[in-house]
């Protein structure tokens, strides 16, 4: 019978599997690349994640292919390009080298458009007031990609222009996508965090939205961001870049994740923080509210916005409950759905908050992707039928049968 690995092994199984000294040990963790947590019988010793350990082991037995390194970065490996604009490293979010969390305390969405476009901090206003693209019954996600995609097309391509008309252009996408998700707002000059208070009705939530937009606004080289890169690198138009990343976030595995971890947090409320938590896992739904493989030692932007929150009882009990069960710390999902909850937001304000603050990150990203002048075109590893075959003219088949059955 054979035993199987546990999930969390301590520093000493951790070293006689990668084969590494414990600087390098704590190297990969500090970078993100092995999950650690403290270890409940003693807390001044860590426990390391089997499979990010047992990944790194891989790596140490013999020089892979390039293939294999390849196929290991798409996945939470290593960088697949160069970028300026943010990075997480050390547990902490930084945004051209500022802490993010710092910069969440007092900065605005607008400031950080300004550091990371490298440029003053632009207006999201639009240049002039475009005509209805949707019924009274579309929602604010359908307002939004019907108004990025009407502009996407009529654009002018991003290639060849300068990063200064860009970045105008920039904001006044931006603007025509916060009238979408938001309705038309009356003052074309107010800060994006006072245009959502007044939106949804909630002017004591202002500071908070204002700190979340902050910490959403960029995060290094995640799916939508990648996505929003590979347009950019074509040449497309801005509005264009923007419908990329703003149809990838949309998905469950990446900004919808919202609608799981609202959901979880309704059960939580009806049946008590354990037995939802304990029902999920029964029925194999990841607790998509905590953990983050970049942060080991629990999402710095998680803490960064529940400081400006005052969790209920209820949420405060699935906080706690989750990390005991889960064994990851609550993530910023976690804390996203928190605030919507205590604030009583729309239902689709998580995703609405990710989609109005990552436009800036994206912006960014697609502005040093055209200052590049490079297509993105990675290769694919073939895994179907054999290519001779394909690749085979039939008279030259029909030859080689022939041969063949001659023999």
């Amino acid at each position: 019978m054979t035993t199987k690995t546990p999930l969390w092994l301590p520093a000493a199984e951790a070293l006689a599997l990668m084969q590494v000294r414990p600087q390098t040990l704590y190297a990969s963790v500090s970078r993100g690349r092995v999950r650690a947590k403290p270890d409940a019988a003693d807390p001044r010793r860590s426990l390391y994640h089997r499979d990010d350990v047992q990944r790194i082991a891989a790596r140490t037995r013999g020089r892979r292919s390039s293939e294999a390194v390849a196929s290991e970065a798409i996945r939470w490996g290593e960088p697949v390009l160069a970028s300026a604009v943010s990075t997480v490293s050390e547990g902490r979010l930084w945004y051209r080298g500022q802490d993010a969390c710092l910069l969440a305390e007092h900065a605005t969405l607008e400031d950080v458009a300004g550091l990371l476009w490298e440029s003053a901090p632009p207006r999201f206003a639009l240049a002039h007031a475009p005509e209805p693209l949707h019924g009274e019954r579309a929602t604010p996600l359908q307002a939004g990609l019907l108004a990025l995609a009407a502009r996407a097309g009529t654009d002018p391509p991003s290639r060849g222009r300068a990063a200064a008309v860009l970045k105008s252009e920039a904001a006044e996408v931006i603007g025509t996508l916060a009238d979408a998700l938001l309705g038309p707002s009356p003052s074309r000059t107010a800060p994006l965090h006072m245009r959502v208070a007044a939106a949804w009705r909630r002017p004591r939530a202002a500071d908070v939205l204002r700190r979340a937009l902050v910490l959403l606004a960029d995060h290094e080289l995640n799916a939508s961001t990648f996505a929003a890169r590979v347009t950019a690198s074509t040449g497309a138009s801005l509005a264009a870049c923007l419908l990329t990343g703003l149809s990838t976030l949309t998905g469950p595995l990446h900004g919808g994740s919202a609608a799981a971890v609202q959901a979880l947090v309704r059960s939580a409320t009806a049946m008590g923080s354990e037995a939802a938590v304990r029902e999920w896992l029964a029925h194999d739904r990841p607790l998509t509210a905590f953990g983050h493989p970049l942060y080991p030692q629990g999402d710095a932007r998680c803490a960064a916005l529940l400081a400006g929150i005052e969790l209920p009882p209820a949420l405060a009990a699935l906080r706690a409950t989750g990390e005991t069960l889960v064994g990851e710390a609550a993530n910023v999902d976690f804390a996203l759905a928190a605030l919507a909850a205590v604030h009583k937001l729309p239902a689709d304000a998580p995703l609405t908050l990710f989609a109005l603050a990552r436009t800036v990150g994206w912006t960014a990203h697609v502005l040093e992707q055209q200052a590049s002048g490079q297509l993105i075109r990675p290769r694919a590893r073939y895994t179907g039928p054999g290519v001779a075959t394909l690749n085979e003219s039939p008279l030259r088949a029909q030859a080689r049968t022939a041969s063949s059955s001659r023999g």
